[in-house]
């Protein structure tokens, strides 16, 4: 007899990108294609997490420079690491979103109109919550009304 717990912990094989991309469109989203997505957001977030780390290291190693060049340069250098980690840390929330999203079952489909968002969007951008249409009119409105 098999527990829920284990029917629950059974062990999926992560597929390829091509692999992923030959399943046939009824299979979207399914078990597999949901751990695909959600190893890739992990690994994606990992990697974030290790970035920041490395910048706190190397701002806590700042240099005493007596050049005032130089010092500028330091400082310009800092302030360009800062502003990465600034995106990467509002990438982190979005990373956070999409695994919520896919423990609620609503990753891979458009948050305006439902509809499958697409493997191929997603590959390249695994955080998409709109279909590349619904982005379109979002960024044309913004863009006419200044929202």
């Amino acid at each position: 007899m098999v527990t829920a717990a284990a029917a629950k912990s059974k062990v999926i094989k992560i597929p390829t990108e091509s692999e992923l991309l030959r399943m046939p469109a009824k299979d979207y989203m399914n078990e597999v294609q949901l751990a695909f997505f959600r190893e890739m957001l992990k690994n994606l977030k990992e990697e974030l997490m290790a970035n920041a780390g490395e910048t706190s290291e190397h701002l806590r190693e700042t240099p005493s420079v007596p050049d005032p060049a130089d010092r500028a340069t330091i400082e310009e250098e800092h302030a360009l690491e800062l502003r990465t980690r600034d995106r990467e840390r509002k990438l982190m929330k979005k990373i956070e979103q999409a695994l919520g999203r896919i423990e609620s079952g609503d990753y891979g489909y458009c948050d305006e109109t439902g509809e499958p968002i697409g493997l191929k969007r997603l590959l390249a951008r695994p955080t998409a919550t709109l279909t590349i249409e619904a982005q379109q009119r979002r960024e044309l409105k913004q863009k006419m009304y200044g929202e």
